[in-house]
Protein backbone atom coordinates (compact mmCIF):
# COMPACT_ATOMS: atom_id res chain seq x y z
CA UNK A 1 0.00 0.00 0.00
CA UNK A 2 1.12 3.56 -0.66
CA UNK A 3 -0.11 7.13 -0.31
CA UNK A 4 -2.04 9.06 -2.95
CA UNK A 5 -4.14 12.21 -3.05
CA UNK A 6 -7.53 10.83 -4.09
CA UNK A 7 -10.43 13.02 -5.22
CA UNK A 8 -13.94 11.63 -4.71
CA UNK A 9 -17.38 12.95 -5.64
CA UNK A 10 -20.44 12.39 -3.46
CA UNK A 11 -24.06 11.91 -4.50
CA UNK A 12 -24.67 15.67 -4.35
CA UNK A 13 -21.87 16.33 -6.84
CA UNK A 14 -19.47 17.75 -4.28
CA UNK A 15 -15.82 16.75 -4.54
CA UNK A 16 -13.31 16.24 -1.76
CA UNK A 17 -9.61 15.46 -1.82
CA UNK A 18 -7.67 13.56 0.85
CA UNK A 19 -4.47 11.59 1.21
CA UNK A 20 -5.49 7.92 1.08
CA UNK A 21 -3.74 4.57 0.93
CA UNK A 22 -4.15 2.65 -2.32
CA UNK A 23 -2.48 -0.43 -3.88
CA UNK A 24 -0.92 -1.36 -7.20
CA UNK A 25 -4.13 -3.15 -8.14
CA UNK A 26 -5.94 0.20 -7.97
CA UNK A 27 -3.72 1.83 -10.60
CA UNK A 28 -4.93 2.07 -14.21
CA UNK A 29 -3.48 -0.08 -16.96
CA UNK A 30 -0.11 0.80 -18.45
CA UNK A 31 3.28 -0.52 -19.56
CA UNK A 32 5.50 1.04 -16.89
CA UNK A 33 5.23 1.38 -13.12
CA UNK A 34 7.11 4.42 -11.82
CA UNK A 35 8.08 5.03 -8.21
CA UNK A 36 7.15 8.71 -8.14
CA UNK A 37 9.53 10.99 -6.31
CA UNK A 38 8.29 14.49 -7.10
CA UNK A 39 5.36 16.22 -8.72
CA UNK A 40 4.25 19.84 -8.85
CA UNK A 41 1.07 21.89 -9.14
CA UNK A 42 -0.37 23.57 -12.20
CA UNK A 43 -3.57 25.47 -12.94
CA UNK A 44 -5.14 22.28 -14.34
CA UNK A 45 -4.31 20.49 -11.09
CA UNK A 46 -6.12 23.19 -9.16
CA UNK A 47 -9.19 22.62 -11.32
CA UNK A 48 -9.06 18.86 -10.81
CA UNK A 49 -8.61 19.13 -7.02
CA UNK A 50 -11.14 21.91 -6.46
CA UNK A 51 -14.93 21.95 -6.17
CA UNK A 52 -16.64 20.37 -9.15
CA UNK A 53 -13.58 18.42 -10.24
CA UNK A 54 -12.74 20.61 -13.20
CA UNK A 55 -11.41 18.38 -15.97
CA UNK A 56 -12.10 15.06 -14.21
CA UNK A 57 -14.78 12.79 -15.63
CA UNK A 58 -14.47 9.60 -13.56
CA UNK A 59 -14.08 9.11 -9.81
CA UNK A 60 -12.23 8.24 -7.68
CA UNK A 61 -9.35 10.13 -9.30
CA UNK A 62 -5.68 10.83 -8.62
CA UNK A 63 -4.67 14.25 -10.06
CA UNK A 64 -1.17 15.47 -10.91
CA UNK A 65 -0.46 16.29 -14.56
CA UNK A 66 3.28 15.72 -14.26
CA UNK A 67 5.77 13.70 -12.23
CA UNK A 68 9.36 12.47 -12.15
CA UNK A 69 10.70 9.30 -10.61
CA UNK A 70 12.37 5.93 -11.10
CA UNK A 71 11.09 3.04 -13.19
CA UNK A 72 10.08 0.18 -10.90
CA UNK A 73 8.93 -2.29 -13.55
CA UNK A 74 8.45 -2.15 -17.31
CA UNK A 75 6.83 -4.23 -20.03
CA UNK A 76 8.43 -2.00 -22.68
CA UNK A 77 12.00 -2.51 -23.90
CA UNK A 78 12.71 1.22 -23.87
CA UNK A 79 12.70 1.37 -20.06
CA UNK A 80 14.16 -0.83 -17.37
CA UNK A 81 14.05 -0.73 -13.55
CA UNK A 82 16.24 2.08 -12.22
CA UNK A 83 15.77 4.43 -15.19
CA UNK A 84 14.98 8.02 -14.29
CA UNK A 85 11.98 9.37 -16.20
CA UNK A 86 9.76 12.44 -16.43
CA UNK A 87 6.16 12.73 -17.59
CA UNK A 88 4.17 15.77 -18.66
CA UNK A 89 0.95 16.00 -20.63
CA UNK A 90 -1.02 13.27 -22.43
CA UNK A 91 -4.00 14.16 -20.19
CA UNK A 92 -2.39 12.34 -17.30
CA UNK A 93 -3.89 13.75 -14.09
CA UNK A 94 -7.07 14.60 -16.01
CA UNK A 95 -8.40 11.57 -17.90
CA UNK A 96 -5.75 9.20 -16.52
CA UNK A 97 -4.52 8.91 -12.94
CA UNK A 98 -1.54 11.15 -12.35
CA UNK A 99 1.44 11.99 -10.22
CA UNK A 100 -0.08 12.75 -6.81
CA UNK A 101 0.79 9.26 -5.59
CA UNK A 102 3.89 7.38 -4.58
CA UNK A 103 3.47 5.09 -7.59
CA UNK A 104 2.01 5.57 -11.06
CA UNK A 105 1.35 3.19 -13.94
CA UNK A 106 1.38 4.77 -17.40
CA UNK A 107 2.02 4.05 -21.07
CA UNK A 108 5.69 3.95 -22.04
CA UNK A 109 4.99 6.36 -24.92
CA UNK A 110 4.15 9.08 -22.40
CA UNK A 111 7.53 9.00 -20.66
CA UNK A 112 10.76 10.80 -21.51
CA UNK A 113 14.17 9.74 -20.18
CA UNK A 114 15.48 12.32 -17.74
CA UNK A 115 18.40 14.10 -19.48
CA UNK A 116 21.85 14.20 -17.96
CA UNK A 117 22.31 17.21 -15.74
CA UNK A 118 18.82 17.08 -14.22
CA UNK A 119 17.64 15.14 -11.17
CA UNK A 120 14.00 14.30 -10.46
CA UNK A 121 13.51 17.20 -8.05
CA UNK A 122 14.85 19.69 -10.59
CA UNK A 123 12.68 18.12 -13.27
CA UNK A 124 9.58 18.93 -11.23
CA UNK A 125 10.86 22.38 -10.37
CA UNK A 126 10.69 22.70 -14.16
CA UNK A 127 7.48 20.66 -14.54
CA UNK A 128 4.83 21.24 -17.17
CA UNK A 129 5.13 25.00 -16.69
CA UNK A 130 8.85 25.04 -17.38
CA UNK A 131 8.50 22.56 -20.22
CA UNK A 132 5.89 24.85 -21.77
CA UNK A 133 8.19 27.84 -21.30
CA UNK A 134 11.01 26.08 -23.15
CA UNK A 135 8.65 25.09 -25.98
CA UNK A 136 7.72 28.78 -26.28
CA UNK A 137 11.36 29.89 -26.33
CA UNK A 138 12.20 27.29 -28.97
CA UNK A 139 9.22 28.32 -31.12
CA UNK A 140 10.25 31.98 -31.00
CA UNK A 141 13.83 31.08 -31.90
CA UNK A 142 12.62 28.83 -34.74
CA UNK A 143 10.82 31.92 -36.08
CA UNK A 144 13.91 34.11 -36.03
CA UNK A 145 14.25 35.54 -32.53
CA UNK A 146 17.87 36.09 -31.47
CA UNK A 147 19.48 37.70 -28.40
CA UNK A 148 21.04 40.51 -30.42
CA UNK A 149 17.70 42.19 -31.11
CA UNK A 150 17.63 45.81 -29.87
CA UNK A 151 14.11 45.54 -28.45
CA UNK A 152 13.36 43.43 -25.37
CA UNK A 153 11.37 40.20 -25.25
CA UNK A 154 8.11 40.55 -23.33
CA UNK A 155 6.93 37.92 -20.83
CA UNK A 156 3.40 38.35 -19.48
CA UNK A 157 2.24 36.67 -16.27
CA UNK A 158 5.93 36.68 -15.43
CA UNK A 159 5.53 35.75 -11.75
CA UNK A 160 3.73 32.51 -12.58
CA UNK A 161 5.29 29.16 -13.35
CA UNK A 162 5.62 29.53 -17.14
CA UNK A 163 6.59 33.18 -16.93
CA UNK A 164 9.20 32.66 -14.23
CA UNK A 165 10.99 29.93 -16.16
CA UNK A 166 10.75 31.80 -19.48
CA UNK A 167 12.26 34.89 -17.83
CA UNK A 168 15.14 32.84 -16.41
CA UNK A 169 15.81 31.08 -19.73
CA UNK A 170 15.79 34.31 -21.73
CA UNK A 171 18.04 35.93 -19.15
CA UNK A 172 20.63 33.16 -19.36
CA UNK A 173 20.56 33.23 -23.16
CA UNK A 174 21.42 36.94 -23.14
CA UNK A 175 18.07 38.49 -24.03
CA UNK A 176 16.79 41.76 -22.64
CA UNK A 177 13.59 40.74 -20.83
CA UNK A 178 10.58 42.89 -19.98
CA UNK A 179 8.49 41.11 -17.34
CA UNK A 180 4.82 41.97 -16.85
CA UNK A 181 3.33 41.60 -13.38
CA UNK A 182 0.27 42.81 -11.54
CA UNK A 183 2.14 42.81 -8.23
CA UNK A 184 5.02 45.23 -8.12
CA UNK A 185 6.27 43.60 -4.91
CA UNK A 186 7.42 40.80 -7.25
CA UNK A 187 9.81 43.17 -9.03
CA UNK A 188 12.87 42.09 -7.05
CA UNK A 189 12.05 38.42 -7.62
CA UNK A 190 11.68 38.95 -11.38
CA UNK A 191 14.89 40.97 -11.58
CA UNK A 192 16.72 38.15 -9.81
CA UNK A 193 15.52 35.76 -12.54
CA UNK A 194 16.91 37.96 -15.30
CA UNK A 195 14.27 40.60 -16.05
CA UNK A 196 15.82 43.90 -17.13
CA UNK A 197 12.52 45.84 -17.13
CA UNK A 198 9.40 45.46 -14.99
CA UNK A 199 6.15 46.36 -16.75
CA UNK A 200 3.04 47.00 -14.58
CA UNK A 201 0.15 44.87 -15.77
CA UNK A 202 -2.07 47.96 -15.95
CA UNK A 203 0.09 49.29 -18.79
CA UNK A 204 -1.11 46.46 -21.05
CA UNK A 205 -4.41 45.49 -19.49
CA UNK A 206 -6.71 47.37 -21.84
CA UNK A 207 -7.18 47.22 -25.57
CA UNK A 208 -7.06 50.48 -27.49
CA UNK A 209 -8.80 51.66 -30.62
CA UNK A 210 -5.62 51.86 -32.71
CA UNK A 211 -4.65 48.42 -34.06
CA UNK A 212 -0.95 49.40 -34.28
CA UNK A 213 1.29 51.16 -31.78
CA UNK A 214 5.02 51.78 -31.64
CA UNK A 215 7.15 48.69 -32.38
CA UNK A 216 8.24 47.92 -28.82
CA UNK A 217 8.84 44.17 -28.41
CA UNK A 218 11.10 41.75 -30.32
CA UNK A 219 8.99 38.78 -29.28
CA UNK A 220 6.68 37.71 -26.49
CA UNK A 221 5.63 34.78 -24.35
CA UNK A 222 2.03 35.41 -23.34
CA UNK A 223 0.35 33.49 -20.52
CA UNK A 224 -2.60 35.89 -20.20
CA UNK A 225 -4.51 36.02 -23.47
CA UNK A 226 -7.62 38.19 -23.71
CA UNK A 227 -7.25 41.97 -23.82
CA UNK A 228 -3.54 41.87 -23.02
CA UNK A 229 -2.68 39.61 -25.94
CA UNK A 230 -4.78 41.79 -28.25
CA UNK A 231 -2.92 44.88 -27.02
CA UNK A 232 0.60 43.52 -27.34
CA UNK A 233 0.01 42.21 -30.88
CA UNK A 234 -0.11 45.85 -31.96
CA UNK A 235 3.17 46.60 -30.18
CA UNK A 236 5.33 43.89 -31.77
CA UNK A 237 8.15 44.88 -34.10
CA UNK A 238 7.90 43.94 -37.78
CA UNK A 239 8.00 40.17 -38.36
CA UNK A 240 8.03 39.36 -34.64
CA UNK A 241 6.26 36.42 -33.04
CA UNK A 242 4.12 35.91 -29.95
CA UNK A 243 4.03 32.49 -28.30
CA UNK A 244 0.61 32.04 -26.67
CA UNK A 245 0.80 29.68 -23.68
CA UNK A 246 -2.22 30.53 -21.51
CA UNK A 247 -5.51 32.31 -20.99
CA UNK A 248 -5.43 33.61 -17.43
CA UNK A 249 -7.02 36.83 -18.69
CA UNK A 250 -9.70 35.12 -20.76
CA UNK A 251 -10.16 33.05 -23.90
CA UNK A 252 -11.59 35.81 -26.09
CA UNK A 253 -9.21 37.74 -28.34
CA UNK A 254 -10.61 41.22 -29.13
CA UNK A 255 -8.02 41.94 -31.81
CA UNK A 256 -7.90 42.85 -35.50
CA UNK A 257 -5.97 41.22 -38.32
CA UNK A 258 -4.05 44.47 -38.98
CA UNK A 259 -0.85 43.49 -37.07
CA UNK A 260 -0.69 40.25 -39.06
CA UNK A 261 -1.22 41.97 -42.42
CA UNK A 262 0.84 45.15 -42.00
CA UNK A 263 3.65 43.92 -39.77
CA UNK A 264 3.76 40.21 -40.56
CA UNK A 265 3.25 39.25 -36.91
CA UNK A 266 3.15 35.52 -36.08
CA UNK A 267 0.89 34.17 -33.35
CA UNK A 268 2.30 30.81 -32.27
CA UNK A 269 0.12 28.42 -30.29
CA UNK A 270 2.08 26.38 -27.73
CA UNK A 271 0.58 23.03 -26.73
CA UNK A 272 2.50 20.98 -24.18
CA UNK A 273 0.00 18.13 -23.82
CA UNK A 274 0.31 16.26 -27.12
CA UNK A 275 3.83 17.26 -28.12
CA UNK A 276 5.62 14.62 -30.25
CA UNK A 277 8.28 12.57 -28.51
CA UNK A 278 11.23 14.01 -30.47
CA UNK A 279 10.32 17.59 -29.60
CA UNK A 280 9.87 16.59 -25.95
CA UNK A 281 13.38 15.17 -25.90
CA UNK A 282 14.68 18.32 -27.62
CA UNK A 283 12.97 20.58 -25.09
CA UNK A 284 14.18 18.63 -22.04
CA UNK A 285 17.69 18.64 -23.46
CA UNK A 286 17.54 22.42 -23.83
CA UNK A 287 16.19 22.74 -20.30
CA UNK A 288 19.20 20.84 -18.95
CA UNK A 289 21.61 23.27 -20.63
CA UNK A 290 19.78 26.61 -20.89
CA UNK A 291 17.84 26.94 -17.64
CA UNK A 292 20.06 28.34 -14.84
CA UNK A 293 19.62 25.90 -11.98
CA UNK A 294 20.44 28.49 -9.32
CA UNK A 295 17.59 30.64 -10.63
CA UNK A 296 15.36 27.59 -10.76
CA UNK A 297 16.07 26.84 -7.11
CA UNK A 298 15.11 30.40 -6.18
CA UNK A 299 11.61 29.78 -7.61
CA UNK A 300 10.95 26.62 -5.59
CA UNK A 301 8.45 26.25 -2.77
CA UNK A 302 8.44 22.77 -1.17
CA UNK A 303 5.19 20.93 -0.50
CA UNK A 304 3.77 17.51 0.41
CA UNK A 305 0.67 15.59 -0.68
CA UNK A 306 -1.28 16.93 2.30
CA UNK A 307 -0.58 20.52 1.18
CA UNK A 308 -2.22 20.04 -2.21
CA UNK A 309 -5.89 20.81 -1.43
CA UNK A 310 -4.93 24.29 -0.21
CA UNK A 311 -2.40 24.81 -3.00
CA UNK A 312 -5.06 23.84 -5.53
CA UNK A 313 -7.26 26.68 -4.30
CA UNK A 314 -4.31 29.08 -4.13
CA UNK A 315 -3.22 28.54 -7.73
CA UNK A 316 -6.77 29.13 -8.99
CA UNK A 317 -6.72 32.46 -7.13
CA UNK A 318 -3.36 33.50 -8.57
CA UNK A 319 -1.61 33.16 -5.22
CA UNK A 320 1.16 30.74 -6.19
CA UNK A 321 4.46 32.35 -7.19
CA UNK A 322 7.21 30.48 -8.99
CA UNK A 323 7.33 26.70 -8.81
CA UNK A 324 5.94 24.32 -6.18
CA UNK A 325 7.79 21.01 -5.86
CA UNK A 326 5.71 18.29 -4.21
CA UNK A 327 7.69 15.56 -2.43
CA UNK A 328 5.14 12.73 -2.59
CA UNK A 329 7.14 10.65 -0.11
CA UNK A 330 7.47 13.28 2.62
Amino acid sequence: MFDALVVNKDEDGKTSAAVTQIGLEDLPQGDVVVAVEYSTINYKDGLCIGPGGGLVRNYPHVPGIDFAGTVESSEDDRYKPGDKVVLTGWRVGEAHWGGYAQKARVKADWLVPLPEGLDTRQAMAVGTAGFTAMLAVMALEDHGLTPDTPNPVLVTGASGGVGSVATAIFGKLGYSVAAVTGRMDNAEYLSSLGATTIVPRADLAETIKRPLEAETWAGAVDAVGGDMLARLLGQMEYGASVAAVGLAGGANLPATVVPFLLRGINLLGIDSVMQPYDNRVRAWGRIATDLPMDKLEAMVQPATLSDLPKLGADILNGQVKGRVVVDVNA
